[in-house]
């Protein structure tokens, strides 16, 4: 058997591109922000992870301009030898003061980072409790770890017990949860992961990658909203949303923290931050922590436009975060309604199987600290517009 002819059996893509539906890949002219050139035209971006509205300030783009005229373009190494800058130890000396954590090390990516994370901390005889909807990354971080997997049904806390129950006593136990579920928009049940984790021995890793710089009082994310900063062992989290950059990291204790700097086989290997990402992401995280009503206003503009597309009968999944999921159920009619959004002015996520059960498929908005009311009323118009006209008379297609 050719190895190749998976690849020239696929035709999902193909036949979405041949009937006009297809939803990706769609190309900026203009940086991220609240409306940007998007092919040729003007369109309201609420499908961005841009929370803080960061990426276009003048003080985040200067330090990245700065960083590139002192360290030049790269490491050219991983942070294990060559590839650390005084600028990655003043980050992770920065962030970790903010994070009420002993230490953190910071990886290129937020993939990279649980994989790193939790392939290092997990191991044979180790098991891992994943909640069903946690992130790809953290199911990757998984399989690599070789350690045993068992997966709860989502935020289920009777389900994860009866797996905790049926663990051996001579097993490592760790329960990782994302703290804000990046596509239901859902905050997990910290409070009662934690009470069953001091119950059964387990360790709590909660990526939070969606909830820092969105919740809490200062902005630290899930674990200081619940008040539980101290309970959570290992926060994991990234700097390609509120903190306007690329990359990701760890905070947890001194020892944690040096053991995986010296057992982690994707942060040995792996070439360290790049100077401008760590300059950017520092820039922005001292514009969260001078400006902690940025995450307040974010959240006050999301529960703006979700009262303005209940008013309009916009068929919206309940949520906490930023995040604004709406119900389209049908693959096909998703995709439709994503390409006649974007040519309206408005561009959204397209979310369906397997990502999401079939037959649960939905479009993802998601908001900014800079987004407006009325940009707001402006793109609620637009969706109510296609969900009243367009889908009702969509043509039928055929995705088989």
């Amino acid at each position: 058997m050719d190895l190749f002819e998976k690849c020239a059996a696929y035709s999902v893509a193909k036949k979405a591109k041949e009937i006009g539906i297809y939803p990706y890949f769609h190309y900026l002219e203009s940086g991220q922000d609240v409306v940007v050139n998007m092919e040729g035209h003007r369109v309201i971006m609420i499908g961005s992870n841009n929370y803080l509205g960061l990426t276009s300030h003048p003080e985040v783009i200067e330090a990245g301009i700065k960083a590139y005229e002192k360290y030049g373009s790269g490491c050219s190494g991983s942070r294990f030898l060559n590839g650390t800058l005084d600028l990655h130890l003043e980050f992770e000396t920065e962030l970790a003061k903010f994070l009420n954590k002993d230490e953190v090390i910071t990886f290129g990516t937020g993939f990279q980072s649980n994989l790193g994370i939790i392939s290092a901390i997990a191991g044979r005889n180790d098991v891992i409790l994943c909640d069903k909807e946690n992130h790809a990354s953290i199911y990757d971080g998984c399989r690599l770890s070789y350690a045993k997997m068992y997966r709860y049904n989502h935020s289920d806390m009777e389900d994860l017990e009866r797996n905790l129950q049926n663990i051996p006593e001579d097993k490592g136990i760790l329960i990782v949860t994302d703290g804000v579920f990046s596509m239901g928009g859902d905050l997990c049940k910290l409070p009662e992961i934690v009470a069953l984790a001091k119950k059964y021995g387990a360790r709590v890793m909660v990526d939070d990658a969606h909830g820092l710089g969105v919740f809490g009082e200062h902005g630290r994310g899930t674990a200081e909203h619940f008040g539980l900063e101290n309970e959570v062992d290992i926060i994991m989290g990234t700097f390609s949303k509120s903190l306007a950059s690329l990359g990701g990291f760890m905070a947890a204790k001194q020892e944690v923290v040096e053991y995986v700097k010296h057992t982690s086989r994707p942060f040995i290997f792996s070439a360290s931050m790049t100077p401008a990402n760590a300059a950017c992401a520092l820039a922005a995280l001292k514009i969260l922590e001078r400006e902690p009503e940025r995450p307040k206003h974010l959240i006050e503009i999301t529960d703006y436009m979700r009262n303005a597309l209940k008013e309009r009968n916009i068929p919206i999944r309940e949520s906490v975060a930023p995040i604004i999921p709406i119900n389209t159920y049908d693959d096909a009619r998703t995709f439709y309604a994503c390409k006649v959004l974007f040519e309206k002015g408005v561009y959204v996520n397209p979310v369906i199987s397997p990502a999401v059960p079939v037959g649960d498929a939905i479009i993802r908005t998601s908001y900014t600290a800079t987004h407006t009311k009325e940009l707001m009323d402006e793109a609620a118009d637009i969706i109510q517009d296609v969900f009243e006209n367009d889908l009702p008379n969509m043509p039928e297609f055929k995705m088989d």
